[in-house]
């Protein structure tokens, strides 16, 4: 069965200032959250029903732990990303099967790094707090170094995803999808097809992975550019994230928070589009649910 989208890191220098920026969008953006000394890292969630957006910033780092013979650092990975500049730095989807995963992963050459297990202090809406606890299973596309993939198994659901913060004042009702640019889309069909367990099928831009919770499109950086009106991030080193599509009640009504919120976007075939000049690093599109 098709592994679906679980959460997409936006990798940011300013965690406030992202925030503040995905709060004017019509977001409810949840609290800081602190990762261990060993990530260095910290960050603030926006749910949305099924999937997320972890927007992530750099915290303490003296004690991060460097990548390792079978241990990928997320830290550091994040580090390095932000380095080179802000945006989507890495795809995850859901693991309910972990260890299945890893070894299918592994079988297809895509994976050689032990499960990584890690737990956290989180609070619900009313402040009390409450712990949640995670399997990473990571995973490697040769020809996309610049993006981190894994997936994540929820050991306490029901600690996590909450109705409450999953109501936007945008009318974002879900993550519709995500969108890579890469010179070749072909050259990572073999990899989508084993980290999604989709069919990935041929698009008029590119390929696309049809998964149980958002596509995953990837497309040359001119069709990202005549589809978004954006210029997409550089695909020098390898494909990249480049965009997040949101899917909205009502559009009209989208547009009008936006307007009031005197947000900048631009539109292309009947999509809202935030530039990521203004969004740190990320194009952001709203678009009409299905």
């Amino acid at each position: 069965m098709p592994r679906g989208i679980d959460h997409i890191v936006h990798a940011v220098r300013n965690l406030d200032a992202a925030a503040a920026l995905y709060t004017s969008l019509g977001f409810t953006v949840g609290a800081r959250n602190l990762h261990s000394p060993a990530w260095g890292t910290q960050n603030r969630v926006i749910q949305t029903p099924g999937t997320y957006i972890e927007l992530l910033a750099l915290a303490d780092t003296s004690g991060m732990v460097p990548h390792g013979p079978r241990h990928f650092s997320f830290g550091a990975f994040n580090r390095d990303f932000l380095a080179r500049g802000q945006g989507l730095s890495m795809l995850v989807l859901d693991g309910q099967d972990s260890a299945v995963q890893a070894q299918a992963l592994r079988a297809a050459a895509f994976d050689d790094f032990e499960l990584f297990d890690f737990a956290r202090d989180a609070k619900r809406p009313d402040g009390t707090p409450t712990r949640v606890a995670f399997t990473l299973a990571f995973a490697r596309d040769p020809n996309a170094p610049d993006i981190g993939y894994f997936t994540c198994k929820h050991h306490y659901p029901e600690n996590f995803w909450n109705p409450v913060f999953q109501s936007h004042a945008n009318g974002v009702t879900g993550i519709a999808g995500v969108v890579l640019v890469a010179d070749c889309p072909q050259d990572h069909r073999s990899f989508l097809a084993a980290f999604t367990g989709a069919d990935v099928t041929a698009a008029p831009a590119g390929i696309t992975a049809r998964t149980r919770r958002g596509d995953i499109d990837v497309m040359e950086p001119g069709s990202f550019e005549r589809r978004f009106g954006a210029e997409p991030p550089p695909t020098v080193g390898g494909a990249r994230l480049a965009a997040l599509r949101f899917a909205v009640r009502n559009l009209a009504a989208t547009r009008a928070a936006l307007q009031l919120e005197k947000i900048g976007f631009s539109e292309h075939s009947q999509q809202l589009v935030v530039a990521p000049d203004l969004a740190f690093g990320a194009t952001l599109v709203f678009e009409g649910a299905p």
